[in-house]
């Protein structure tokens, strides 16, 4: 497998996913085409820019039989790029069996040159006891042990006579190049989530898929799916994911920013034939529209009443063209976030359409991989609005360098607290040469809620020097900054000064009741206006 990264912001990667039939760039929203009813057509949809379709490998083994395997999948439903095919697994899911062994499945995937497909799983869904879930993992995993014999004894004939190549397909799990999708089972239950991660990784594969999430999304468990895909990040942190079923607007910013890198659904289609329609905050019914509040050739060839008035197939296919516009709209969107390094604000935008997905950012706020994935360095500033804020992954990261790796200078026993004025870099500015005079032989730090305190020394780095907040942020209580507190502490303790002085706004005046300082230090408060 190939997958290179050329960009990357808070968990999410732009990059380039290869396969037998061609590269497509991630992160990818890959859209469902039947495999027989086909109401809007593969070559629609490739130009719009989906450079990778899914289809299902079960409906066309039933449909086409032996025919399919001539044909091959990509004559079946006329694309000739990458296509990612699903055994039957959502089906399993609907009726609890499909008639077929994961053996023939496997077999049969190979046969019609699928580029990315996917083992026969048993998927766990929402809302299943333990014990259940954990045997639902246990049949996923067996029938993908079937699958890995199957691949293995397909490993002759065009690579048979290469040995570098053969020698590279022995090390992952591919019989002729294709992109095998290790689906991971256990839902909201984690610790199986983690197991099946682990144990798919050690059996070779290197795409893995994250099933069973759409009822989660379904039941606006935004919280929940955050958990899981963290579940799955921390297990394989490196390796491309894919997410069954997400096929949201909103959504999708979220899944990208906890690190999916391709997700497919059927959503353009089946919201389509149930009258609903696409935005961007979210999705409406048409027939509580009075405008169409888009520009795309749909909305801008038709006026409402002239589309609620279409002839009902020709509705649904008017609308599922405006719905696949809104979703290549998202993902040009949240691909211009990663590259200008503000996902983070992006993704806070989108959630606030729902308070559900405001539940699954204040579970993303401590996913410590995240902060890990997140650049030390952007080419622009970072916009801080309100309380929030204060966790996003720049300035976790600021204050533990800030503790980790700092400590006052040896003569100095003095710490001199003054507001941060928004003077960049604030290093180099005659401000301080004030300060400095006026406190000789003291540390002098700005503080601000956002970062806690920012030494002079280190005012020029990024982000201390490539900010922007809001003026407005002493509206909110001083104990909402909860990280200022922290790190105050934190900092008194690696630093010890014997005298603290404070030159207190509006903001430190209400946190001052707050602070814990120890009683041998001296302490002196100064009015800051």
């Amino acid at each position: 497998m190939v997958f290179e990264v050329k960009c990357t912001d808070l968990a999410a990667r732009i990059g380039k996913l290869f396969t037998p039939h061609g590269y497509f760039e991630t992160p990818a929203f890959i859209p469902v085409v039947h495999p027989v009813k086909q109401q809007i057509s593969p070559s629609f949809l490739k130009s719009l820019g989906f450079e990778c379709i899914i289809t299902n490998a079960y409906i066309t083994f039933k449909y086409y039989g032996n025919d399919a395997q001539k044909q091959g999948i990509h004559k079946i439903v006329n694309y000739d790029g990458p296509i990612m095919t699903d055994s039957g697994g959502y089906q399993v899911l609907e009726y609890g069996k499909v008639s077929v062994t994961p053996s023939t499945m496997a077999q049969f995937e190979i046969d019609i040159g699928s580029d990315i497909p996917v083992p026969l799983d048993k998927p766990t869904g929402y809302g299943l006891p333990y014990n259940t879930a954990k045997s639902f993992v246990h049949e996923t995993i067996s029938n993908i042990d079937e699958t890995i014999e199957v691949i293995k004894k397909n490993r002759s004939g065009a690579f048979a006579d290469d040995k570098n190549v053969q020698s590279d397909i022995n090390n992952e799990l591919s019989s002729k190049g294709e992109l095998w999708a290790g689906t991971i089972q256990g839902a909201e239950h984690f610790d199986l989530v983690r197991y099946s991660a682990s144990i798919l990784e050690k059996k070779g594969f290197s795409f893995f898929a994250i099933g069973s999430p759409v009822e989660l999304m379904e039941a606006y468990e935004f919280s929940i799916l955050a958990k899981l895909i963290e579940a799955t990040k921390l297990s394989i942190p490196n390796k491309p994911i894919h997410l069954f079923g997400a096929g949201h607007p909103l959504t999708i910013p979220l899944a990208v920013a906890l690190g999916c890198d391709t997700f497919d659904s059927a959503s353009y289609i089946l919201y389509a034939k149930a009258d609903r329609y696409m935005s961007s905050s979210g999705t409406l019914r048409l027939d509580d529209l009075s405008y169409l509040p888009c520009c795309c050739p749909v909305c801008s060839h038709f006026t409402i009443k002239e589309l609620k008035n279409e002839e009902p197939d020709n509705r649904t296919i008017n609308l599922a063209k405006h719905n696949l516009f809104i979703l290549k709209q998202e993902m040009g969107s949240v691909k211009q976030a990663i590259y200008d390094g503000r996902l983070w604000e992006y993704v806070l935008q989108k959630a606030r359409s729902h308070p559900k997905l405001m539940d699954a950012i204040h579970a993303m706020k401590n996913f410590e991989y995240i902060q890990q994935n997140t650049p030390i360095f952007k080419h622009k500033a970072i916009y801080l609005f309100e309380p929030l804020d204060q966790f996003r992954p720049e300035l976790t990261n600021y204050r533990k360098m800030l503790l980790n790796n700092y400590r006052s200078a040896s003569n100095s026993d003095s710490l001199i607290l003054y507001p941060d004025q928004g003077i960049r870099p604030f290093y180099s500015s005659s401000l301080l040469k004030k300060l400095s005079i006026s406190f000789p032989d003291s540390s002098i730090c700005l503080y601000n809620p956002f970062f806690g305190l920012i030494p002079v020394e280190i005012s020029d780095i990024y982000p201390a020097s490539h900010n922007i907040i809001v003026k407005s942020f002493d509206e909110y209580d001083s104990k909402d900054y909860i990280e200022f507190l922290k790190l105050f502490h934190s900092f008194l303790k690696n630093n010890e000064f014997r005298s603290i002085h404070i030159l207190a706004n509006k903001f430190m005046k209400r946190l001052i009741p707050h602070l814990k300082i120890a009683d041998e230090v001296e302490v002196k408060i100064e009015d800051f206006s």
